[in-house]
C-alpha cells in the first residue's frame, strides 16, 4: 500500500510552490533565520515579566527577532507538523500576518508567515501601520511599534469537523498563539500588547485578507 502523505510533507510542497511562484516574479518569498530552541530566560521569568507594552523605542527589530516571534506563534515543532500552539484536531485554522515598518533587512510591507519551511511571503508593499492604527480606533501604539502582527482565523478549517463548537476552539487557539508570541517577546527583551478593539472589515481591507480570513488580534511589538 502507498504510504500516506503527512501534513508536514504537504506543507513543504506548498512552500516549494510558493518559492517557484516567487521565481516567476509573482511575489517575494524570504527564508527566515532558523529559530533558537533554548534561551537565557526561563519560562517562569518570562511569565513574571510579561506586561502589556504600549510605548516603544524608535529602533528597528532584527530579522532574527521577527523570525523567533513568528515561530513562537505558529512554528512547527514536530516532524508530523504539530506547532507551538495546540490546535483542536490538529487542523490549524490560524494565519499569521505581519505589517513590517522597521525591520533590518526587510522592506516595509505586509507579509504572511508560512510555518512549513519557516518562510515569509510578501503580500503587499508599503507601511500599513498608520492605516491599521486608524482601524484600531486611533490607538497610537499600533502606528508606533516597528511591527504589528495580525492573527487571523479561517473558521471553516475547524467547524467542518466540530460544527459550531469549532468557533470556540479557534478562538481558544488564537489566545494560545498570542500568549506564545507575547512571552517570546519578553524572552527577547521586547514587549507587545494584544489589541482586540478594531474594525474587522477595515483591517481585512487594509491587509487584503481573503474573504474567509477573519482578524482576531493585532499585536504591536517593539523595544521597551
Amino acid at each position: 500500500m502507498p504510504r500516506p502523505t503527512s501534513k508536514i510533507n504537504l506543507g513543504v510542497i506548498v512552500a516549494m510552490a510558493a518559492i517557484a511562484w516567487s521565481c516567476l516574479g509573482a511575489f517575494e518569498v524570504k527564508e527566515l533565520p532558523p529559530p533558537r530552541k533554548t534561551g537565557p530566560l526561563s519560562l517562569e521569568e518570562a511569565l513574571s515579566r510579561r506586561r502589556s507594552l504600549r510605548s516603544y523605542r524608535k529602533e528597528p527589530l532584527k530579522l532574527q527577532e521577527l523570525s523567533q516571534l513568528l515561530w513562537a506563534a505558529q512554528g512547527i515543532t514536530d516532524p508530523r507538523g504539530f506547532r507551538t500552539a495546540p490546535s483542536a484536531g490538529a487542523l490549524y485554522p490560524l494565519e499569521v500576518y505581519v505589517a513590517v515598518g522597521e525591520v533590518k533587512g526587510l522592506k516595509p510591507g505586509l507579509y504572511r508567515y508560512h510555518p512549513s519551511g519557516h518562510l515569509l511571503e510578501e503580500m503587499a508593499e508599503g507601511d500599513k501601520r498608520r492605516l491599521l492604527a486608524e482601524a484600531a480606533l486611533g490607538q497610537p501604539w499600533v502606528r508606533e511599534a516597528p511591527v504589528v502582527f495580525c492573527i487571523a482565523a479561517v473558521y471553516q478549517r475547524t467547524t467542518k469537523k466540530y460544527g459550531r463548537r469549532g468557533i470556540r476552539y479557534v478562538q481558544m487557539e488564537a489566545g494560545h498563539a498570542a500568549q506564545n508570541l507575547c512571552l517570546q517577546a519578553v524572552a527577547l527583551g521586547l514587549g507587545g500588547v494584544t489589541v482586540g478593539a478594531f474594525d474587522d472589515q477595515q483591517v481585512k481591507e487594509i491587509l487584503g485578507l481573503p474573504s474567509d480570513h477573519h482578524p482576531l488580534y493585532l499585536i504591536p511589538v517593539g523595544r521597551p
